[in-house]
């Protein structure tokens, strides 16, 4: 499962950073906004804070500290994968990694991380994201399906 995981972590790095190189580089080289649907646009924004620009304090350390932290959790992350024999919490850990990661490298290339998806619709807009977020949020989202299932089977034996 460690190979599996860890594939998964590359495969949502190389996706993350492949999209984030075009929109950065070609499509928004000049900033714009690229109306795609009523309720989605693509859109240039620099995250320098943590997720919805939380601790957006414009430090130069914000990146270098933030980057940091996601590559310590990506160790521990790692470590759980490494134990692990369910394809599901491997997936999930490979997601989280690898997301977790692809924004690191932002951090570490740009001092901030490229958001470019925007959804919105009557009047209310969603913070911008990209493809590591994305990726996030579906492994935390399968960990804490995996908790409360397996949970719930744990109690169905007692």
């Amino acid at each position: 499962m460690l190979r599996f995981g860890l594939l998964l972590s590359a495969i949502v790095v190389i996706l993350d950073q492949v999209t984030k190189y075009g929109l950065v580089h070609h499509v928004m080289s000049a900033p714009q906004v690229i109306e795609v649907t009523p309720f989605f646009n693509i859109v240039m924004v620099w995250n320098q804070g943590a997720s919805f620009g939380l601790f957006s304090t414009g430090s130069p350390w914000t990146p270098v500290v933030l980057g940091g932290i996601a590559v310590l959790i990506s160790i521990f992350l790692v470590a759980w994968l490494s134990n692990t024999d369910s394809r599901w919490l491997a997936a999930a850990l490979g997601l989280v990694i690898g997301g977790a990661l692809g924004n690191a490298v932002d951090r570490a290339l740009y001092g901030a991380v490229a958001d470019f998806l925007d959804f919105h619709a009557f009047g209310f807009h969603w913070p911008s994201f990209n493809v590591a977020d994305i990726a996030i949020t579906a492994g935390v989202g399968m960990l804490l399906l995996d908790g409360l299932i397996g949970k719930r089977r744990d109690h169905k034996l007692d």
